[in-house]
């Protein structure tokens, strides 16, 4: 196959190497030693993600510390209202400050390869997002890297609509079958793409859930992003 250009996924892509967020957050509160169980987290963790999906609480120019730091307090809010432990006041920061440290390193290790593979192939960003993704990729410094952005909440397409992924291809003036889609998810990321007529790589790290999962429907497997 010649491949002559690539869309990456953001959220657990770029910024997690490859490890579902939901899971990245609960190995920090372990870590804080946060007195709730993985259950209890695990609630509070979809109800926050459905409600900011479906809010507008996230501004345009909110930095990822800020995203964080919201859902974070939602948590961990949702959990006190469940528990009737004090949560927030004593342990937000140190879970803050444990997960943003950890997303500084991913997301360096991620700029490096992707200004390898700048040199060679340009490069289109598809991301389920909350209409700031820009801003947190000028704080990371992952801004001027891709030639366009495709962001959920900008477009009005969510993933695993295949058509956010026919936007990417657009965007890069390329036929499917000449781009690699690499993404975390195989049901929002691998399967889409390949609807889209895209050739896929999935970056397999810690999910969600321990389910078997089809390592047939990627073309690819990569465990470090550097593989590519």
């Amino acid at each position: 196959m010649m491949i002559k250009g690539y869309i990456f996924d953001y959220g657990g892509t770029l910024d997690t190497g490859g490890h579902h967020w939901g899971k990245v957050i609960w190995h920090a509160y372990e870590r804080q030693q946060v007195p709730v169980d993985e259950a209890l987290f695990r609630e509070a963790y979809v109800y926050v993600e459905r409600t900011l999906g479906k809010n507008p609480i996230i501004q345009p120019d909110f930095t990822f510390r800020q995203t964080l730091e919201k859902k974070l307090q939602l948590q961990m809010e949702y959990m006190e209202t469940k528990c009737g432990k004090t949560i927030c006041g004593q342990y937000l920061q140190a879970v803050l400050n444990d997960l943003y440290t950890h997303t500084q390193n991913e997301t360096r290790k991620s700029r490096e390869v992707l200004l390898r593979l700048r040199e060679q192939y340009p490069m289109v960003l598809v991301s389920n997002f909350y209409g700031n993704i820009e801003t947190v990729l000028k704080e990371f410094g992952l801004d001027g890297i891709f030639s366009q952005i495709i962001e959920s909440a900008v477009v009005g397409v969510r993933k695993p609509d295949p058509r956010i992924f026919t936007l990417g291809v657009e965007a890069l003036n390329m036929k499917p079958d000449e781009i690699v889609v690499v993404g975390d998810s195989i049901d929002k990321d691998i399967i889409p793409a390949r609807q889209a007529g895209c050739h896929t790589v999935w970056f397999r790290g810690e999910g969600w859930t321990d389910a078997p999962v089809d390592e047939s429907i990627p073309e690819k497997i990569i465990t470090d992003l550097g593989e590519l």
